[in-house]
């Protein structure tokens, strides 16, 4: 059984916490949680933000990610600004951009839309089997890029129905609903063997923990989270308490966390994935307590937000929440505060924006002040980051939201070791 303990109790214990290892690391609480320790619990600091060698370079074979802490922030603020003015400006924009690849891709089978787009990001679907494999691939991946910047590599490992990897070096996980009933401290040593596994098969960002809230009446009838268990519970305050030990120790482990589906899916029936059909929640205001667990992951670091496809009239009546700026700039980053890289939930083939073309998807949701869109099929990059291409040229304003959208996205990797500085 979880304790009783409220989950701002928590967040506050998380907060003392960080900000003790202040005094002995350079990634701080007001840093948003950077991963400073790896999978064993040893660091060592690169006080000049050294680059962590490249996937599949003896140093780090199983390309994992950042084995040591980060730079401190201004070292990082300099590394960010050198990796930014080497770039070109593709270069610059395929960072906004994270696409699929599919176990029978794998490893080669999008190195032709990698080249082409300098897509930024890369995503494991369709379900892999085994540890091997996926090292193979991520250390393949992080080949085929160049530069100085290396590719967030994700993967959608929260538990129960929903753990794209299994097999042989991937534990088994409980849905988030039985997860949801263990104490803080259960979370934290789960999340840090999840971040283990992950980071050992170059698995660098977890798209977890959800965040959103199922109401007791509606456990059978919410189609996207209730119906497969992947809430923490059905009150928010349940599922509050559960969200900071995770991300904490996902990147504690190095591993980027992301509270997903702002502003909450808990109230809708249909499955934005297959329908536009029951995608509507009627109820969220800015002040619903079904944001306290987006909250209390803000609190405690988190790196990632992901924002649904669902609608919330009284949030917005004219756009769905990833095409919102009311939603993403207004009430995530303003009202909310949050600070980080904000990422789509799949805009590539989910069946809610299934009436938006391919290109409007990204130019509507960067428009809003979104950093990240996630599609699961490659093939739809290009004529996304045309489309991107052709309103920066007409639009200054927008030209200048995705250059702070890059910046975002650097900044993010830079705390995870993923830009080579020095």
């Amino acid at each position: 059984m979880r304790t009783n303990t409220p989950w701002y109790a928590v967040g506050l214990a998380l907060a003392v916490t960080l900000t003790s290892a202040c005094t002995t690391s350079p990634t701080a609480a007001s840093d948003q949680g950077a991963g400073s320790t790896g999978p064993g619990g040893s660091t060592s600091t690169t006080a000049t933000g050294a680059p962590t060698p490249r996937a599949g370079q003896a140093a780090y074979p199983t390309g994992g990610g950042p084995t040591s802490t980060a730079a401190a922030p201004s070292d990082r603020a300099a590394c960010v600004s050198a990796a930014y003015d080497g770039m070109s400006q593709a270069q610059r924009w395929g960072q906004l951009f994270m696409v699929g690849i599919q176990p029978a891709q794998a490893p080669a089978g999008i190195d032709a839309v990698l080249r082409s787009t300098n897509v930024g990001s890369v995503i494991y679907l369709g379900g892999w089997s085994g540890a091997a494999s996926v090292t193979a691939t991520s250390q393949h991946l992080q080949q085929v890029t160049t530069g100085r910047v290396d590719l967030f590599i994700a993967a959608d490992q929260e538990g129960g129905a929903v753990q794209q990897l299994k097999g042989k070096g991937f534990t088994v996980l409980p849905a988030a609903l039985d997860q949801g009933k263990r104490s803080a401290g259960e979370l934290t040593a789960l999340g840090s063997t999840l971040a283990q596994e992950l980071r050992a098969a170059g698995v660098n960002v977890n798209l977890a923990p959800v965040a959103d809230t199922v109401p007791p009446t509606m456990t059978e009838t919410n189609a996207p989270i209730g119906k497969y268990r992947r809430e923490f519970g059905t009150d928010p305050a349940v599922v509050a308490a559960a969200v900071p030990p995770m991300v904490s120790a996902l990147q504690n482990g190095g591993v980027v966390a992301t509270v997903k589906h702002f502003p909450g899916l808990g109230r809708i029936t249909g499955n934005t994935d297959v329908t536009a059909v029951g995608i509507t929640d009627s109820i969220a205001t800015a002040l619903d307590p079904h944001l306290d667990p987006f909250r209390a992951g803000i609190a405690a670091g988190v790196g990632m937000v992901m924002v649904s496809s669902a609608r919330y009239p009284k949030l917005d009546d004219a756009n769905p929440a990833m095409f919102s700026p009311a939603i993403i700039t207004d009430l995530l980053r303003g009202r909310l505060g949050f600070n980080g890289v904000v990422i789509t939930d799949d805009v590539g083939a989910a069946k809610a924006v299934a009436a938006v073309s391919v290109p409007d998807r990204a130019v509507r949701f960067l428009a809003a002040g979104g950093d990240i869109v996630l599609t699961a099929s490659a093939a739809q990059a290009p004529a996304m980051l045309a489309a991107v291409k052709a309103r920066a040229a007409t639009d200054p304003a927008f030209a200048s939201g995705l250059d702070a959208s890059v910046r975002r996205v650097l900044e993010l990797k830079a705390r995870f070791g993923l830009i080579r500085c020095g």
